[in-house]
């Protein structure tokens, strides 16, 4: 039962933190992740909101997933999404009119601020192991047809969101390319700490380790 609650704290938490660091890149207008690039682009060209999409184009993952493999969809994954862009359209609508920099050193930081605090969001919703990620989950797909190791799978992904966004007119820049290079080590990071601290309150090994 309580490791039962710690995943669920876990889960929780990470959905907020990590929709927070997403909102900060966004208000940082330096360019988000290539997913959040695509997020941004339909709302500039569709209308509706950027969490909304996020729904949207989660849904479109699951679906893509459960073709490819031959099996039911994971809705449950759709609570994730749901979930996640409530956390975005919330964070977006609190930040705007007050975090909006105008400068390039204030774009940055708050930029590296956003990149840093998804990280800890990522790191903390893997610790969870709850409800799969559609994106994650279809870098797994893909790693499975193809017989790619992962790095290259969310790689190719990756790459192909951008050209996507791109196309939509998303959020792409040089924050972009920075959150490329730096996010995998801010996440592995943050992975440690929490590793530690999951050992100290549960006294098992970390669900990650696992994986």
């Amino acid at each position: 039962m309580k490791r039962i609650y710690l995943r669920g704290m876990y889960y929780t938490a990470g959905i907020v933190i990590l929709t927070l660091g997403i909102a900060l890149t966004i208000q940082s207008k330096l360019g988000t992740s290539p997913f959040d690039a695509l997020l941004v682009g339909l709302y500039r060209t569709f209308g509706l909101t950027i969490g909304s999409w996020e729904i949207v184009v989660g849904l479109t993952m699951i679906i893509f997933n459960s073709i490819a493999e031959k099996r039911r969809p994971e809705m449950i994954a759709l609570f994730t999404s749901f979930l996640t862009g409530a956390g975005i359209d919330f964070w977006v609508h609190i930040f705007r009119g007050m975090i909006e920099p105008g400068t390039i050193i204030p774009q940055f930081v708050c930029l590296l601020l956003g990149l840093i605090i998804s990280g800890l969001g990522i790191a903390v919703n893997i610790q969870a192991d709850f409800a799969p990620n559609p994106f994650d989950r279809m870098m797994l797909v893909l790693r499975n047809l193809t017989g790619l190791n992962v790095s290259l799978s969310r790689g190719i992904i990756s790459i192909a969101l951008v050209i996507i966004a791109a196309f939509f007119g998303g959020a792409i820049g040089i924050g972009t390319l920075i959150i490329a290079v730096l996010s995998g080590f801010v996440i592995h990071v943050f992975m440690g700490i929490i590793n530690r601290l999951d050992e100290g309150l549960s006294g098992t090994s970390p669900s990650y380790q696992k994986r």
